[in-house]
């Protein structure tokens, strides 16, 4: 197929990692699980003292000879950010959604108790992944799927330990425009000084409060996906209820401030496995038009825009994502081989 020529065998580099296993089942569920919805399962993991969500679902009794789907959420989201696609996927794999630390369900340690800009930030995320595939994946390499800020943190994890990771999907990767070193010189003390004001303040708490509301989530949403008719109230809750929280406005306004870390234009040279980048062509705050510059990288295999979608390609339109995910973990698989 066309999908496969694009991903040749990747030589003595790769020839250790072993998609296909011996006949088995998907893994049963784990004593802490809960059925949260029909076929999808819920449950925690302790990652350095701290709980994190997971969701999961299991494929068919052959879904050990292929290669596991780890679903990694953007900034503000959470598993349930991608449950539209989590069925339909496990339809055909072990499918795994993860809340990274601070978001979502997961524990939100209180940032100010470490170093600036070394709690919530990239490498820490990116070793959440890195760990939890180690931990759920018996060895096989997964694929990872990640939307926004999600998408720097798959690629910071695949970098870390590239014999976990059979490729990485990003969708709306984040452009990280606040970025120091996209700041213009003149303006670097101006938005340091905002961010500090935001984050030491009073001013912070109260912001965040005006966003953490039901009518605030719609309004950011309907900013975000193309299509205002698909921003329901589920999906406003699914945003919502994580961040009423105890400990989520701190992880928000210690987020925003972050401004170091790595960029998606200086992972994507380092990174060994094949790429995949989905563009919601209408995402008011990624531009498609800068994000086709990454097209351009060797690991980057292909760049796809999908016409009158968002920011959030995986909750606004996975009739179109989840054909696409399925069929690049084919290809990566067969090249393995």
């Amino acid at each position: 197929t066309t999908w496969s020529k694009r991903f040749p065998r990747s030589g003595a580099r790769t020839r250790s990692i072993q998609v296909r296993r011996a006949a088995s089942t998907s893994p049963a569920p784990r004593a802490e699980e809960n059925e949260v919805r029909e076929g999808v399962f819920e449950g925690w993991w302790t990652w350095k003292g701290h709980r994190v969500r997971y969701q999961r679902v299991p494929g068919p009794s052959d879904a050990s000879t292929r290669p596991p789907m780890l679903l990694v959420h953007g900034f503000g989201g959470n598993c349930d950010h991608w449950s539209e696609c989590l069925k339909p996927l496990g339809n055909e794999q072990d499918t795994y959604a993860v809340d990274l630390l601070g978001f979502g369900f997961s524990d939100k340690p209180d940032p100010k108790k470490y170093e600036p800009e070394r709690l919530y930030s990239f490498e820490t995320w990116g070793q959440q992944l890195v760990d939890f595939s180690q931990e759920f994946f018996d060895g096989r390499p997964c694929v990872m799927a990640c939307n926004s800020v999600g998408g720097v943190a798959g690629l910071q994890a695949a970098v870390y330990k590239p014999d976990t990771c059979l490729g990485v999907v990003l969708l709306n990767i984040s452009l990280r425009g606040l970025h120091v070193t996209k700041q213009p010189a003149f303006a670097r003390p101006l938005i340091r000084a905002f961010q500090d004001l935001m984050r030491n303040t009073y001013l912070g708490e109260y912001f965040f409060q005006q966003v953490a509301t039901a009518r605030g989530v719609e309004n950011i949403l309907k900013q975000a996906y193309h299509n205002p008719d698909t921003v329901t109230p589920e999906v406003v809750n699914k945003i919502l209820r994580p961040g009423l929280q105890e400990g989520a406005s701190k992880v928000f306004l210690d987020f925003i401030s972050y401004s170091t870390g790595p960029l998606p234009e200086t992972l994507l040279p380092a990174v060994e496995r094949p790429v995949l980048i989905i563009w919601g062509k209408e995402d008011p705050w990624e531009p498609v038009e800068q994000g086709r510059q990454y097209a351009s990288f060797p690991s980057v295999k292909n760049f796809v825009e999908l016409e009158n979608v968002g920011h959030c390609p995986q909750d606004e339109a996975p009739h179109l994502v989840v054909p696409l995910l399925q069929q690049f973990s084919k290809a990566i698989a067969m090249a393995e081989e």
